[in-house]
């Protein structure tokens, strides 16, 4: 047995921030080889998921099969375009283990920014070869030396870029000469068994499971048998082939250095599982490929359908958008407010929106959300060490010995100027400085701070402080001690636990105000008084009333005695309390997000 190459073969991806023209360089490339028809081809052709045309960024990594003549020869070349966004962090490590190497692409308008530092980073780790590459060289704004002197100095990566625009081509066939003369080509080793990776997969309603896999040993032929490694299963090939897109084109073997889909028949969803490795049911490798480290959420919601009905469908679709977005965790969870349910683990707040319109565009399925909580870890009096996904997880105060929360290791770019008003956001939302630097007309600022401070509103502080110019990304760092209470919601006397949060005690009394006037605005008015009061346990901080309708029982009375209106108005006053014993409160489904968002800008200013 000995190392050989596929020589003709290049399998790379492309990595940039959120919004520096991935996409749009995508398209010039499968333009430039051919690998789409002209007419077919639309902007963002590989964005094919309704939310991620709707808002102009990647959610799922896609793969696209090439072929490009250099110097006489052809070559064949799997491009994978990768989200941008920090919250789709494991769609691109996931993408970067069917690959070899790396197109690194930076606006040239915008220059380093934090999703730049953070996947150049995570593809040396990986060993892949990188290619810089300026992007978006016609704009009047575009700075490309100045960009190039960030590239060399903040991430320390000294190379001649290349310097393209993805919306005109110019620089694209250069760009694809560099790919195919610096990025090493697929190798294998020579009579080893059969062996391909999972590294992503979704679901089709004919064909039932559809998986991609990179192939490092040996080849796959149509009819072929093969087995699933974790759980010994065999399986017959269906089809195989390569993917542009979404749009399948079928062949009848895969070989080594491939990346392409696959089909084994089976509509089980939990039988073929991203990680696992695929090989010969005949000659089965002896260990599994090493996969892609598994990354936790760090952000967790309740998901419950509108209709409670719809809760199999619900369970069905979570089952389903799974398969191609394994970095959710799913739990069955019931609420006495909001009926059966799922507890699931985001990556972040955009992940979880992003995933919830994907439940409305892909599978017709309306959820009400609950407000996005932290883990914590919970240490009891008797030594039990328990993990809080939810407030109606939390323990009551005398049983707890200690809490920890989870912080992360926050990485702001930002320009010199915005910097003290970005040091103040920090400050506020408990960050401790660990490191500032100014390199290259671009500042970087670093802070550990509470995972609960950032996942929500603090993106939009950032951009509004600094006008839009910062971007900032963050990774799990430790587990830190804190003080931190349950905020409990009452709504006429019951509790709400879906209402309820979890905050630092210091804020505890400014944080309940602010939940009770917020409620008061988002319940609607009903026929009996609604009575809302926040605190921590029997201690209430804030209480707020929505005032009821009053209906005019007096209107048919005439004249006559005054005791007459009052007899009437006495009679109604009792049917209200009945009412108020037995009537359900009514609470629009936005409440259970709405009611926490709170205006941090109008704080500052008091």
């Amino acid at each position: 047995m000995g190392i050989l190459f596929k020589e003709n073969k290049r399998n790379f991806c492309i990595i940039a921030h959120v919004d520096h023209g991935k996409s749009t360089l995508s398209d010039r490339i499968l333009e430039i080889t051919g690998a789409v028809d002209r007419k077919k081809l639309q902007e963002q052709f590989l964005d094919n998921l309704p939310v991620e045309r709707e808002r102009g960024i990647t959610v799922r990594s896609q793969t696209a099969y090439a072929q490009y003549t250099y110097d006489g020869q052809t070559y064949n070349l799997n491009l994978i375009d990768t989200p941008g966004h920090a919250d789709f962090h494991y769609e691109v490590s996931r993408a970067m283990t069917a690959c070899e190497g790396a197109v690194l692409l930076v606006d040239a308008t915008q220059g380093v920014q934090a999703q730049t530092l953070s996947y150049s980073k995570l593809a040396l780790e990986r060993g892949l070869e990188i290619i810089v590459a300026i992007n978006k060289i016609d704009l009047p704004f575009a700075d490309p030396e100045g960009t190039k002197t960030q590239i060399e100095e903040i991430l320390g990566i000294k190379s001649d870029p290349i310097f393209v625009s993805g919306k005109t081509g110019f620089g694209v066939p250069e760009l694809l000469n560099k790919i195919i003369e610096r990025i090493p080509p697929p190798m294998y080793e020579e009579g080893a068994p059969t062996s391909a990776l999972i590294f992503d997969s979704w679901y089709d309603n004919y064909w039932g499971v559809i998986a991609l896999i990179r192939i490092f040993n040996g080849k796959i032929k149509k009819g072929d048998k093969v087995k699933i490694f974790s759980s010994g299963k065999n399986y017959v090939v269906h089809r195989l082939g390569f993917v542009i897109g979404g749009i399948t084109m079928e062949r009848d073997v895969l070989e080594e250095g491939d990346v392409g889909f696959i089909i084994l028949g089976t509509k089980d969803i939990s039988e073929v599982r991203v990680g696992d490795t695929i090989t010969s049911a005949q000659n089965p490798a002896h260990a599994p490929i090493p996969g892609f480290r598994e990354i936790k959420p760090v952000v967790f919601a309740s998901f419950y359908p509108v209709d409670p009905d719809e809760y199999e469908k619900l369970k069905e679709s979570l089952m389903k958008l799974k398969l191609n977005d394994y970095s959710i965790s799913v739990e069955y969870e019931s609420s006495p407010a909001l009926g059966a349910g799922f507890r699931i683990g985001f990556s972040g707040t955009l992940h979880m929106e992003i995933v919830s319109q994907r439940l409305k565009d892909e599978f017709n399925v309306d959820v009400v959300m609950t407000f996005p909580q932290v883990a914590y870890r919970v240490v009891k009096i008797d030594g039990q060490e328990i993990e809080v996904k939810s407030p109606a997880e939390f323990p009551s105060p005398e049983k707890i010995e200690s809490i920890k929360e989870p912080y992360a290791l926050v990485t702001i770019h930002t320009k010199p100027e915005f910097v003290g008003d970005i040091f103040k956001v920090c400050e506020e939302r408990r960050g401790r400085q660990i490191d500032f630097r100014i390199s290259s007309g671009i500042a970087v600022i670093k802070y550990l701070m509470p995972i609960a401070e950032i996942i929500f509103g603090f993106n939009d502080e950032i951009k509004s402080v600094s006008k839009g110019y910062a971007s900032w990304d963050y990774e799990f760092h430790s587990w830190e001690e804190s003080d931190v209470v349950k905020l409990e919601t009452y709504i006429n006397y019951k509790k709400v636990d879906e209402l309820s949060t979890i905050t630092v005690r210091e804020k505890a009394q400014r944080r309940s105000r602010e939940i009770a006037m917020k409620l008061r605005e988002l319940i609607p008015r009903q026929i009996f008084e609604v009575v809302i009061q926040v605190g921590v346990g029997s201690k209430i901080f804030a209480r707020e009333s929505v005032k009821p309708y009053r209906k005019d029982v007096t209107a048919k009375c005439y004249g006559g005695d005054v005791t007459r209106k009052m007899k009437l108005l006495e009679k109604q006053k009792e049917g209200k309390k009945r009412l108020k014993m037995i009537g359900n409160v009514e609470i629009p489904p936005n409440a259970f997000v709405e009611v926490f968002r709170v205006d941090r800008s109008s704080k500052r200013q008091d």
